[in-house]
C-alpha cells in the first residue's frame, strides 16, 4: 500500500497515511471512522479532503465511494465542506492542462457533491460562465459535462440545487453565467435537457426560496 501511496505522490506521511485508509476501508463507513481516528495534528486534517479528491481523479473508472466519503465527512465537519471548496477550486485552475479522463471524473465529483448538498453551485462563481475569452474548450467541455451530470438528476433534485443559489443577491452574475452556459453550450448538444433546463431556469428565479 505505501509503494501505491508513492506512485500516488502522497509524498508526506500524512498524505500516506490518509490514502492508506481511504483506499483500504471496507467501506465508507470504515473509511470514515479510520480518518476521524488518525487524529492529524494542526492543519493536517486539511489534507484528508485533498488526499481523497486525488484519489477520485486517479481512477481510471469513477466510483461514487469517494463522493459518499466526501459528503459524510462534510456533514460531520463545516470545515470539510471549506476545505473542499478551495480543493474544487484548485483543480479548475489546472483545466486547461488537465487530461480527459481526470476532467470528467472532477465533473461528475463536483456533480455528486453538489447533489449531496456538501458544494452549491456557488463553487462556480470563480468560473466566468459566459466571458468567450476564458471559456476555451477544455474548460466548454469540462463544464457542460457538469452541467449535463446535474441536468440528469431527478427534478425535484435539480429545483432545489438551483434554488439555493436563487435568494442571494450576490449571486446574480452567477445566475446570469449558468444561464449563459447552459443555453449555448449544453442545450446545443443536449436537446434531450430542455425540459430540465426550464425547471433550472425557474428554479434560479424562485427568490423566495422555497424546496421541492
Amino acid at each position: 500500500m505505501l509503494q501505491l501511496a508513492a506512485a500516488q505522490r502522497m509524498n508526506t506521511d500524512a498524505r500516506k497515511a490518509i490514502f492508506c485508509v481511504i483506499m483500504s476501508g471496507e467501506d465508507y463507513a470504515d473509511a470514515f471512522e479510520k480518518l476521524l481516528r488518525l487524529d492529524l495534528p494542526g492543519k493536517l486534517d486539511r489534507e484528508i479532503m485533498r488526499v481523497l479528491v486525488e484519489c477520485c481523479l486517479q481512477e481510471k473508472v469513477f466510483n461514487k465511494y469517494y463522493c459518499i466519503l466526501a459528503s459524510k465527512l462534510c456533514n460531520h465537519d463545516k470545515n470539510f465542506k471549506f476545505t473542499l471548496q478551495f480543493c474544487v477550486w484548485d483543480h479548475f485552475k489546472e483545466l486547461e492542462a488537465m487530461q480527459l479522463q481526470r476532467s470528467m471524473h472532477l465533473s461528475k465529483f463536483v456533480a455528486e457533491m453538489i447533489a449531496s448538498f456538501s458544494l452549491s453551485l456557488a463553487v462556480l462563481k470563480v468560473v466566468e460562465l459566459n466571458n468567450p475569452i476564458h471559456l476555451t474548450p477544455k474548460r466548454i467541455m469540462h463544464f457542460r459535462m457538469l452541467f449535463e451530470a446535474i441536468l440528469e438528476f431527478p427534478d425535484k433534485l435539480v429545483w432545489n440545487i438551483f434554488t439555493r443559489i436563487a435568494v442571494t443577491p450576490e449571486y446574480e452574475s452567477l445566475r446570469i453565467g449558468i444561464n449563459f452556459f447552459i443555453s449555448k453550450h449544453v442545450l446545443s448538444l443536449s436537446k434531450s435537457l430542455v425540459n430540465k433546463y426550464k425547471l433550472a431556469k425557474k428554479a434560479l428565479n424562485n427568490v423566495e426560496g422555497v424546496l421541492m
